[in-house]
Order: C-alpha cells, then sequence, then structure tokens
C-alpha cells in the first residue's frame, strides 16, 4: 500500500494548484483517487480480517466460532470477579484507532452479562477503540418493549439506552423479539434473521405437505416470511396468555390435517407455548409437528416439556449456549449462526450492505 501511494506522489509528478488552474486540479485528484481505491479493494479482499473481535463470558464458543471464520484470533480480555461479586474488566491487547466488536448476548445469568457487557464497552471507549460495534446475539429485556400494564418500565429502551451511553457506536443484534426495538437505540442497527440457518436446514429434510405455523399473532410476520421461503402453506394458533409464562391454546386457524408442520417462533423459553401449539396441532390431525426457534432460552420446565411433547424435533441456534442438559436432550438439534455473523461483521467493517446477506 505504501509503495502504491509514493507512486501516486512521487516528487517528478507536477500537481496544480486549485487556484492556479481548478479544472486540471480535480482531473488529475479524479485520476489518481481511482486506481488507489481499487488496489485498496482489492488488498482488502486478498487479506484477511484482521479488526479485533472481543467476548465477554455469556457465549466464549460462538465467539471463537466467529474468529475461526474470520480466521482470527479471539482478543484478549482480562475479565475476573472480586470477592463482593464486582466485576474486573481489562483489555489485554491495544486498541487505539481500532473498528472493534464485542461478541456477548444477554442470557442468563442476564444481569450479569449486561453489566460485563457495558463495563467491556467502557474499557474499550477509554482505550481509544475507533468504533465499537455490540455484536449482541440474543437482546435480553427484548420482551418488556412496552407498557402493557400501568406503572412498568420499558426495560428494551432502557437497556438500549444503557449500551449507547456506555460507549457502542453501533449494535449487531439477532432476531429481535420485535423489529421495532431498532427504534429505541439512538445508534445504527443491523438487524440479523437466523432464517437462512433454519431454512437451510429444513429443505434438507425435504418434508412434505409443509405448513408452517405461527404460534400466535405477533409472530405472523415471521412465520410469513419463513413460509415463503420454504414455499410452504401458513397457519396461526389462537393464543391466549392467561397469566406470566402461563398460556392456553385456543384453536388453530387455517388447514394442518395430514400435513407436516414447523412451529416457528423467536424465543423457546419455558416452552409452555410450544407444547401446547404442539397439542393443538396434533389435534387438528397434523401429521408430523417440528419446532424451530433462534433463542433457546430454555428456563424452568423447558427441558421435561419438550421430552415428553408431541414435537418430533425442536430445532435451534446457538445464540445461547445449551446446558449440559440440553445438549443431551435427542429432540434439541443445534445449528451455528456463527458465519452469519461473521459475514456480518465483514460487511460492517468494509462497510458494505448487510442486506444482501438475505437475498
Amino acid at each position: 500500500m505504501l509503495t502504491i501511494w509514493k507512486f501516486l506522489i512521487r516528487p517528478e509528478c507536477v500537481v496544480p494548484s486549485a487556484a492556479a488552474d481548478p479544472l486540471a486540479f480535480f482531473m488529475l485528484r479524479d485520476a489518481c483517487r481511482q486506481p488507489f481505491l481499487q488496489f485498496a479493494h482489492a488488498l482488502r479482499a486478498i487479506q484477511p480480517y484482521c479488526e479485533p473481535v472481543f467476548s465477554g463470558t455469556a457465549n466464549v464458543p460462538l465467539a471463537d466460532e466467529i474468529c475461526a471464520f474470520l480466521d482470527m484470533p479471539r482478543g484478549q480480555a482480562n475479565i475476573t470477579r472480586f470477592s463482593d461479586g464486582e466485576v474486573y474488566v481489562q483489555i489485554m491487547e491495544n486498541v487505539r484507532g481500532a473498528d472493534v466488536f464485542l461478541v456477548q448476548p444477554t442470557c442468563y445469568p442476564v444481569d450479569q452479562h449486561l453489566l460485563e457487557l457495558l463495563l467491556m464497552i467502557d474499557a474499550l471507549k477509554r482505550a481509544s477503540a475507533r468504533r465499537i460495534t455490540t455484536v449482541i446475539p440474543y437482546f435480553g429485556y427484548s420482551r418488556q418493549d412496552r407498557k402493557d400494564k400501568p406503572r412498568v418500565p420499558v426495560s428494551a429502551k432502557l437497556v438500549a439506552d444503557l449500551l449507547t451511553t456506555a460507549g457502542a457506536d453501533r449494535a449487531l443484534v439477532v432476531d429481535l423479539h420485535a423489529p421495532q426495538i431498532q427504534g429505541f437505540f439512538n445508534i445504527p442497527v443491523d438487524h440479523l434473521f437466523a432464517s437462512p440457518v433454519l431454512v437451510s436446514y429444513f429443505r434438507e429434510l425435504n418434508l412434505p405437505d409443509l405448513t408452517v405455523v405461527s404460534p400466535d399473532a405477533g409472530g405472523v410476520e415471521r412465520a410469513r416470511f419463513f413460509a415463503k421461503k420454504m414455499d410452504a402453506a401458513l397457519a396461526i394458533v389462537d393464543k391466549r396468555r392467561v397469566e406470566m409464562d402461563v398460556t392456553e391454546v385456543m384453536h388453530v386457524i387455517g388447514d394442518v390435517k395430514g400435513r407436516s408442520c414447523i412451529v416457528l417462533d423467536d424465543i423457546i423459553d419455558t416452552a409452555g407455548t410450544l407444547v401446547k401449539t404442539g397439542s393443538a396441532l396434533l389435534e387438528a390431525g397434523a401429521s408430523k409437528i417440528y419446532a424451530c426457534a433462534s433463542h433457546a432460552v430454555l428456563s424452568g420446565p423447558a427441558l421435561e416439556r419438550i421430552s415428553g411433547s408431541v414435537v418430533e424435533q425442536v430445532v435451534v441456534t446457538n445464540t445461547i449456549p445449551l446446558t449440559s442438559a440440553a445438549r443431551m436432550e435427542s429432540k434439541i438439534k443445534v445449528l451455528s449462526i456463527a458465519g452469519l455473523i461473521g459475514r456480518a461483521i465483514q460487511s460492517i467493517h468494509e462497510e458494505t450492505s448487510v442486506s444482501r446477506l438475505f437475498t
């Protein structure tokens, strides 16, 4: 690069001043700029990605997979705790002027991982990183995105403000519970979807007479997009929530009799919705029932419910690391989105389109 630059500004070149000959000045400027930009893009294409990718403790295996995809080592950071539980963070390498990416889903324990993320952002900012992009595969508190009762907080908005105040310049998230959460941020947000990974897997299964099922009215748009990609029919399950984390499935809207069904959701938490949806589909005559989701929270009795349900297989991604018990559950299949996130990181760093990943 330095050699090319010296060639472009070699001493024997007579550069006219803008005041003396404006037309000649701008013509020469553009003539020199174009080959230099072409060379820079070519060099970027053949060189491996070299900007640092750091990780908190929430999902180190995913961060390592992303770094392996980018053909680079993970950035070194020291994250420990004092005896009273306070988090201590130190970035162990120089990031001055760097375009830094920080991978940290805010999964269980949510508050601990969120504070860890905020402290790492602050440490990187004070280390003079040029730009800090928070890569949040699972955005905790996303289900608290509105005031549905009197005197309750809009927690998703507060978390977005905390990230911005800490010093994040950009956010990269995967399958937000509601797309409008992007509007809570005062920084650019790149919203990824796990659907390319899930669609690719289910296409290989080649399920006959396929219907994609939304477990509630709020997920219809997500299910419609997935059904279009799979060239499948669409059905909806009418769900009524009677209390926190407890749901009651009412009836199926759409024809599922004798058909293979995929129940699509963004989050599987206690699996109550999933199990009752599967039972409703079986009563409506479905022949095979599969389920898929981007985020496997799997709290409380989730594993027990999945194991005893009519669902043949539950397909999830690795935005959240599974417990050892969940990994041993034969009905759960985990797909990696490291490649998808890695390509998005490359696009952000190179200032190219992220949306091309979904076309």
